[in-house]
């Protein structure tokens, strides 16, 4: 029997929600008014940070199994600002708060500059119906 190999893995999606991040900023940062365009936006960002977050303990998992602490703990602070700013970002766009919103931008942008989207990405829209997500 051979080995079961989980295409899915959580590092994959966490470089599949970066990426959809950086290019969610790029539109939001079209946007020249509050729209139902931009609240989908806005709303996308923090479900994916707050997806990101969810995945960091799976990733972290098989370092634990092996004794790596000290790398574990490095990944987890890296990754520990998502969480903060996630939530940060549902209470502004379910308050219609777009200054915040803005304020927080260049934060996730400043975390995220390293990643790099082409122009033939195969990512699509993910933020259509975020808002309505949030909501929920």
């Amino acid at each position: 029997m051979s080995r079961v190999i989980n295409p899915d893995s959580a590092g994959k999606d966490r470089t599949r929600l970066t990426k959809a991040i950086v290019l969610a900023i790029r539109e939001l940062a079209k946007q020249s008014e509050p729209t139902t365009a931009a609240r989908d936006l806005a709303a996308f960002i923090a479900l994916a940070l707050f997806a990101i977050t969810d995945g960091i303990d799976a990733s972290v998992a098989a370092w634990e199994k092996r004794g790596y602490w000290v790398k574990a703990d490095k990944f987890r602070m890296e990754w520990m600002w998502a969480g903060s700013i996630a939530e940060k970002m549902k209470t502004a766009v379910l308050a219609d708060d777009w200054g915040a919103v803005a304020m927080l931008m260049p934060q996730i942008a400043g975390k995220l500059g390293k990643v790099q989207v082409s122009d033939n990405h195969r990512l699509g829209r993910p933020w259509d119906g975020a808002y309505k997500t949030l909501k929920a």
